[in-house]
Formats: C-alpha cells, structure tokens, sequence
C-alpha cells in the first residue's frame, strides 16, 4: 500500500473512533462511596455506593443534576441482601429505571452456599428503596472466582442486558489484588434478562476479557449506546495501587467485537487523581461518576464526577 494511501486509511479509522472530553469535578462526597452508580428520574438524580460500615448500599441524592451531592447518612437501600447472602460484601450496585413505577437494583454480594461473590438483582417502588432481594441469585460463575460489578443495559429494541465481571481475581496468584501473576481471567460476560428486568434468559456470553496493558485484571464494566456505537467502560489493573484506572472500548453491535481505546480514560495524575475506576456514565454519555482514593489505610475512595464531551465514539479528558 502506497504510504499516502496508508496515512490516508489510518485517519479515517481515527476519525471513525469517538472522541470523548472528560472535565473532572469534585470531590463531590467527600466520604468512603467507592464504586458509585447514577441514576437519573424525572423526580432527582441519585448516587449508589458499595457498603460501608453496616449500611449493604449506600444512597446519595443531588438537587441540581449531579453538581452538588448529600450522603444520605444511615440509609441502606438494600437492608436484606437475601436469604442467600451475608451482610456487609455488597458491592458495586447500579439501578435502572423501568419505566413502569418500579426500580431494579443490580449488586453483588457474598453467597454462603457459594463461598464467592453472586450477583443478584432486588426491585423498589422508589429509587432509594428500601429495595426487596429476588429469592435467587442471577450468576455465581463459581468455577471462574464468582460475578461481581453488575449493570444493567437497555438495547433499542427494548431488550434488556446486563454485564458483569467474572472474579478470577479471587481464586489466587498474590500480588495487592490476589491475581497479580494473571493466572486467572476476569472476562466481563454480557447476560441476556427477560423483560421484568430480574430473570435471566439463555447463556451469558463473554464480551470482553484483559489485554497486555490491562495488568491481571479488568472489572468494573458499564455499557451505554451512544450515537449508534455500544461504549463498555471498564477499569483494569489492581483497585488498591496506581495502576487503577477508567478505561473504554467500543463494538458496533451488543456482543461484539469490542475494540479497547488506544489510552485509558483516566489515570493516575489526570486532574490531581489518584486510583480512578469504578465509573458510571450517564445513559446519554454526557456526565459520569467515579471514586478515586484518597487514603491506602484505611483504604477509602471519594465520589467524583465529568462532564463528558464526545467526537465520534473517542474518549479523552
């Protein structure tokens, strides 16, 4: 191929990619809310969180859209995570609005039977819940570590997903996140669920999995559809070190293939960062939340938020 012909074909392909522009804010909640959720109703914006203390899933509320934040302190939106589960390992939840006076929660939690982490789906008439457990989990994936990171997608036809990340990183291989030799995948899986949003149908199927700049791990995934492009966010490399951070990767159809954007979202150093993961976008992309850490001991990640710009289906800050 002539070399202009070359040059010619690579900025098509970079001008086909989208291109989105972060502007980070915050801290917005300046308290441990790691692995934040948003929510957006007609009625108010809302923030989920991993537990903390005794409280299974945390809620925060914001008047204005997502610019100022309350922790609401003492509310549990999940006070009974299942006959199934133990308290106090709930983790990463995000909420859907179905459109129809109910909510559905998405979470993780520890499973006794199990001995892993299952994901499971509970449902509310009100976003703050208090949310009710289904009686069963939606996947355990046991073999592979358990299912964690849990959230919900709806396509344009009205099928509902969700994806979630199968937890490798909890059969071993040392190192700060107990998977530091890569010896164990952490493949995010992509799971079909009838309409009512809690009732899984067919086999999930496998969406993405770790790459060579991924570290031992990927995790954290949340997909949206913007512009006709499928956008999976997700982050990668241990939660507890530096190396964390907010990565993307596009396909142009559910299942893939899904192609990972050529840096991260952010890293380390962006905007006085540290550790940044665990994002949620907003379902039209303009505005996420995150956590970054803000102290190793006791490990304790704050809320944060972007406001996001995009050209084509590109991510920058």
């Amino acid at each position: 191929m002539p070399s202009f012909n070359r040059t010619l074909f690579a900025l098509t392909f970079l001008a086909a990619l989208p291109l989105i522009l972060a502007t980070v804010n915050g801290p917005v909640i300046s308290a441990n809310f790691p692995d934040p959720a948003i929510l957006v109703t007609s009625g108010g914006t809302y923030a989920f969180a991993t537990n903390s203390g005794n409280i299974n899933i945390q809620v925060a509320t914001s008047p204005d859209g997502g610019v100022t934040w309350e922790l609401q302190s003492g509310v549990d939106a999940l006070p009974n995570v299942g006959s199934w589960a133990t308290a106090n390992s709930t983790w990463a939840p995000d909420v859907i609005d179905k459109g129809d006076g109910t909510f559905v929660m998405y979470y993780a939690a520890w499973s006794t039977s199990q001995s892993t982490h299952c994901v499971a789906a509970a449902t509310s008439i009100t976003p703050v819940g208090p949310y009710t457990p289904e009686s069963q989990p939606i996947a355990c994936q046991t073999p592979g570590g358990g299912a964690i990171d849990p959230a919900g997608f709806q396509d344009t036809n009205g099928t509902r997903y969700i994806v979630y990340k199968v937890d490798g990183s909890s059969l071993g291989g040392g190192g700060p996140c107990g998977n530091a030799n890569g010896e164990y995948s952490t493949p995010i899986m992509l799971q079909e669920m009838e309409a009512d949003g809690v009732t899984p149908t067919g086999e999930p199927v496998q969406i993405l999995d770790r790459g060579q700049y991924d570290g031992p791990l990927i995790e954290a995934p949340a997909l949206i559809l913007h512009n006709g492009t499928y956008v999976l966010f997700f982050s990668s490399n241990c939660y507890n070190t530096d190396l964390y951070d907010i990565s993307y990767a596009t396909a142009p159809s559910i299942s893939g293939p899904y192609t990972k954007a050529s840096s991260p979202l952010l890293v380390t150093g962006d905007d006085g960062l540290t550790a940044p993961g665990g994002a949620t976008p907003r379902l039209d992309g303009g505005f996420m939340v995150f956590h970054a850490t803000v102290n190793t001991n006791p490990l304790t990640r704050y809320m944060y938020t972007a406001t996001m710009t995009w050209n084509g289906t590109i991510v920058n800050t």
